[in-house]
């Protein structure tokens, strides 16, 4: 027989992704077929798959030991830079200022050298997260940026956490602002425009026109221009909808490409955009739960480069 004690990680959750995510070895349609036997129950009463499991739930299985190995673990993030530009932490969430160039996820090439696994060493190893005491949680990112966009991403500590910032950035309760360097000057000093944005995933590229085609997806990007002179454009963009590639193509499609952008801009060999997602706000209008203490809160990041580059022309026009 085998114990599973859920934690804090777990409650809430259904009770076959716990018993699914904590043991490699038991196929899923045998966990099925052993609830209904009664081989599997919850606080020892009978129990269904579908239910949730609170705090403090005793799920016992018993079943033959070789169907119940538990995942392994693997350490491979202790290899990971230690270097983590921390800009925000408290015992639920890790606000981290990512540099230009490293990844946020693994991308089939590099796994080691990623903000994620930058952030799990760093709480590993200051013992706020031990891999061996959870059933299934492991710390996360609640939002990415691209891999040469540098900025504020959003580090979930706990499984509660993860799913509280997963439903407000969905329902735009958290506010991400850019900063960037475009290239010409703005028609309209603040607009807020729309278009549709069509993914090529061979290309790593998107396309955005101003009327829909066959799986295009709308985009909504609203910006306001700080200052211009030398052919350049210092603009702050609030994304309304957060596309693949989306501030980079849809500026480039009004004629306003990023500086520095080989990829969507004129400046081919060069993949260093002017872009850096420099101010976080949390505008909680429902409430947040053990989260609802970051309401009305705002960060902005320390190492934003783009303001002193542009005010130093170093921006080609």
């Amino acid at each position: 027989m085998k114990k599973i004690v859920v934690g804090k990680n777990d409650d809430g959750k259904r009770l076959d992704k716990v018993i699914l995510s904590t043991f490699d070895t038991l196929p899923k349609s045998l966990m099925f077929k052993e609830i209904r036997k009664k081989n599997i129950k919850v606080n020892k009463k009978r129990c269904k798959a579908e239910q949730l499991v609170t705090l403090g739930d005793i799920i016992e299985l018993y079943l033959p030991d070789d169907t119940l190995q538990k995942k392994t673990v693997h350490y491979d993030f202790l290899s990971a830079p230690k270097s983590l530009n921390i800009l925000y932490e408290d015992d639920n969430i890790i606000l981290m200022d990512k540099g230009v160039g490293q990844l946020c996820h693994p991308d089939g090439k590099e796994y080691v050298n990623t903000l994620l696994s930058g952030m799990k060493r760093y709480l590993y190893e200051s013992k706020q997260w031990d891999p061996e005491k959870e059933n299934s949680f492991t710390p996360a990112l609640a939002n990415r940026i691209d891999r040469n966009t540098g900025g504020i991403v959003i580090g979930a500590k706990n499984y509660q956490a993860l799913k509280i910032l997963s439903q407000k950035i969905k329902n735009r309760e958290i506010s991400k602002y850019y900063l960037l360097a475009a290239k010409g000057k703005f028609e309209k000093k603040s607009d807020t425009i729309t278009g549709y944005l069509t993914k090529n995933e061979k290309k790593n590229m998107v396309t955005v026109t101003k009327t829909p085609t066959d799986g295009s997806k709308m985009i909504v990007t609203k910006y306001n221009v700080l200052d211009y002179k030398n052919g350049i454009s210092l603009v702050e963009v609030d994304l309304l909808t957060g596309r693949t590639h989306q501030i980079r193509a849809h500026l480039a499609s009004i004629g306003h490409p990023l500086a520095g952008d080989g990829k969507y801009g004129t400046e081919h060999g060069r993949y260093r955009q002017a872009l850096y997602s420099y101010r976080l706000s949390f505008d909680f209008t429902t409430d947040a739960g053990i989260l609802e203490y970051l309401k009305g809160k705002e960060f902005t990041s320390k190492n934003c480069p783009i303001k002193e580059k542009f005010e130093a022309g170093e921006y080609e026009k």
